[in-house]
């Protein structure tokens, strides 16, 4: 079986950043690849976060320019 599993070595152990499908004590092998910064950030998004960010990326314009102006208008 052979997996990629992306980890943050610290304090002298590699701590897995995503849950790893492995029982205790099961022994691995190891092929270290330190990740550019340009492929350590570019981590797939899924679809629905995707919709979620296209959603909030879109400019919306209210009219008011001084949203805290506003602030206390619906409290009782």
């Amino acid at each position: 079986m052979s997996s990629t599993v992306r980890a943050i070595y610290e304090n002298g152990v590699f701590r897995p950043i995503e849950p790893v499908d492995l029982a205790d004590h099961a022994r691995v092998e190891l092929e270290l690849r330190v990740p550019t910064e340009e492929t350590a950030t570019r981590t797939p998004l899924p679809e629905g976060l995707k919709k979620v960010y296209s959603i909030l990326g879109e400019r919306y314009n209210s009219g008011y320019t001084d949203t805290s102006a506003r602030h206390d208008e619906h409290q009782p």
